[in-house]
């Protein structure tokens, strides 16, 4: 009976640890997608515009690892409002080119999901693979 408990309590921990995601502290800005906006050329994953009524991300270089990312969904969580939204990584924040190595990049959709005046300009948030 004690090994069986014993094995149950190892199970458990096991799926708390590995379901345990990092929140990853970020800097979220505004980014147009669409064509014209303020997010300059098409997106890095698929060479398009995209709608910025999407809920849309472009990540700092060294998260958006080399494409790794494109059309995954992460989710962000605003340190000011509380609220959490899950967006799509379309692009690049190209960090050689004067992005800062902590920017989640995103769509005005991202801004008034989490509640948030995207003429701030800049937010504190965290971020983790949805």
């Amino acid at each position: 009976m004690a090994a069986v408990l014993v094995l149950l309590l190892q199970v458990t921990i096991s799926a708390r640890t590995s379901s345990a995601v990092e929140q990853v502290p970020a800097v979220m800005t505004l980014n147009g997608f669409e064509r014209g906006g303020s997010g300059g050329g098409p997106s890095e994953c698929d060479g398009r515009y995209h709608d910025d009524s999407q809920m849309l991300a472009a990540l700092s270089t060294g998260w958006y690892a080399n494409g790794a990312r494109c059309f995954r969904n992460i989710r962000i969580t605003s340190a000011q409002t509380g609220r959490t939204v899950v967006a799509t990584v379309v692009d690049e924040c190209d960090s050689r080119r004067g992005c800062k190595n902590n920017v989640v990049d995103t769509s005005p959709a991202v801004w008034a999901a989490l509640g948030l005046d995207s003429n701030i300009g800049e937010v504190p948030v965290t971020w983790s693979d949805a």
